[in-house]
């Protein structure tokens, strides 16, 4: 697991930093592995209610898309970019991510952390760790401590490639009428 801490959660100003920082970590890793490894970008400590955390998370995703974007980076061909169908993934650099939102405000335990946190993890990782049988396992276990902790599933989570990513980003309970707010110039 790699650290950086970075200013407020949703500042424009952030995104080339945050952009540089998850390029020299994919250059690190390259290659997936079936260890788990994931990139936690800890910003300026806030308490946001679920709802502002979930606007200040896309507000710093459509800005690091930008920066991407304006760098010459293709959206990641392996995964969709528009995030209301069920291939999609966040992606910078070429590579999709599968990114989860922590912060102290979050409902669900889980999701709670000492200050606004984007957990960055390969969505290719997903991937290998389910050729090698081990994606169901993991996410059984992460299910069974949920419901320990917090006496029910989180109720956003939907299995791998059910439905798009995007509405368990911020962990913030979304309704069927959910519209995601980052856009990417989708051609």
């Amino acid at each position: 697991m790699r650290f950086a801490n970075f200013g407020r959660l949703g500042d424009a100003s952030e995104a080339s930093k945050l952009c540089d920082a998850l390029l020299a970590y994919a250059n690190d890793f390259r290659e997936p592995g079936s260890a788990p490894v994931s990139f936690v970008a800890l910003f300026e400590c806030e308490e946001l209610e679920e709802r502002e955390f979930e606007r200040r998370l896309w507000q710093q995703l459509e800005a690091m898309h930008k920066v991407d974007r304006a760098r010459g980076f293709d959206w990641d061909p392996t995964v969709g970019k528009d995030p209301e169908r069920e291939d999609f993934s966040f992606s910078i650099g070429g590579r999709a991510y599968f990114v989860v939102g922590l912060h102290p405000g979050a409902s669900r335990m889980a999701r709670r952390a000492p200050m606004p946190c984007l957990v960055f993890n390969f969505h290719d990782q997903f991937e290998t760790l389910k050729a090698l049988g081990k994606y169901q396992s993991m996410q059984e276990t992460i299910r069974k401590r949920d419901m320990a902790l917090q006496g029910s599933v989180n109720p956003v989570l939907s299995r791998f490639g059910e439905a798009s990513e995007a509405r368990q980003y911020s962990g913030r309970v979304v309704g069927e009428g959910w519209k995601c707010p980052f856009h990417t110039g989708k051609e």
